[in-house]
């Protein structure tokens, strides 16, 4: 049983830049993120790959957690965290810090909807070449997605910046074809490989037209697009950690958080390609 005076030993703090600096520069899965509100809060929105445990229950669930790996507590503003990141290191964890200010002081795109959105895409126990395929998928989902667009408008600006988007998500296909080949024994040529792809699902879990009927109006400008280029990759980051943390194969955790790694890379890139559109850069 916890001393109740650990409950209060003062635990470590991070401001919101510290902890975007921290994920930035660690790798997914050497760290847990770990989300305190409640259910309702994390629908309407969340850091990507953040596990949610509400407060009220953490006694109950936190042995599902890895003790010795730092974790980042949040809640909403600080105060629900500051204490279950308290908890924790009472309960034995190494390294605990509390995001002071809560996600509420955290800029930048977050992730919406519930725990197991989308999670209906795997059951778990798939093996590194089947998570491969499903991402590859994705990626070729949201290609043809960025290609057709192209195609529709008539605004040379956007046409050249839908093309842009298109040509990056095909090297995020040769990346994924090139791990693929290093899984599988024998490998396959591309168009093989291609044959056995159905890209139905854009990047995050999106059908295709569902998304343009909901954004249309919200792809006008170059701000716009890229912003909701960001949201795809953000939501894509979020999903592809829910999928590491349901998988129970050591292998497909390792590929899942590497798709996760480059995911973050992409969204350091459309957030300085945005910077430079909408003249904030400086």
């Amino acid at each position: 049983m916890m001393q109740l005076k650990k409950l209060f030993t003062p635990v470590g703090s991070m401001d919101a830049d510290e902890a975007k600096a921290y994920m930035a520069q660690h790798r997914e899965g050497d760290y847990t993120l770990l989300d305190v509100r409640q259910p309702g809060e994390y629908e309407d929105s969340h850091l990507p790959g953040a596990k949610l445990m509400p407060l009220p229950h953490l006694s109950d669930t936190y042995q599902e957690l890895d003790p010795e790996k730092p974790t980042i507590v949040h809640c909403a503003v600080g105060g629900r965290s500051r204490v279950a990141a308290q908890m924790l290191s009472g309960w034995g964890f190494k390294e605990v810090y509390n995001l002071a200010g809560g996600i509420k002081a955290f800029q930048g795109h977050k992730a919406t909807g519930p725990v197991a959105l989308n999670l209906d895409l795997v059951k778990g126990d798939e093996t590194p070449a089947q998570i491969i395929i499903l991402a590859y998928g994705m990626e070729k989902a949201l290609q043809l997605f960025y290609e057709t667009l192209k195609q529709q408008s008539e605004d040379s600006e956007l046409q050249e910046l839908f093309g842009k988007l298109a040509q990056v998500e095909v090297r995020h296909e040769q990346r994924l074809f090139e791990v693929y080949g290093r899984v599988v024994s024998g490998g396959q040529d591309l168009a093989a490989f291609e044959s056995t792809i159905v890209p139905q699902t854009l990047e995050g879990g999106f059908s295709a037209e569902e998304f343009l009927a909901t954004n249309k109006s919200h792809l006008q400008t170059a701000v716009q697009v890229l912003d909701l280029a960001m949201m795809l990759e953000t939501q894509a980051l979020d999903l592809y950690l829910r999928f590491a943390d349901l998988s129970d194969q050591p292998q497909t955790k390792e590929v899942l958080y590497a798709l996760a790694g480059e995911e973050k890379a992409h969204l350091a890139s459309l957030g300085r390609l945005l910077e430079e559109k909408s003249g904030q850069r400086g």
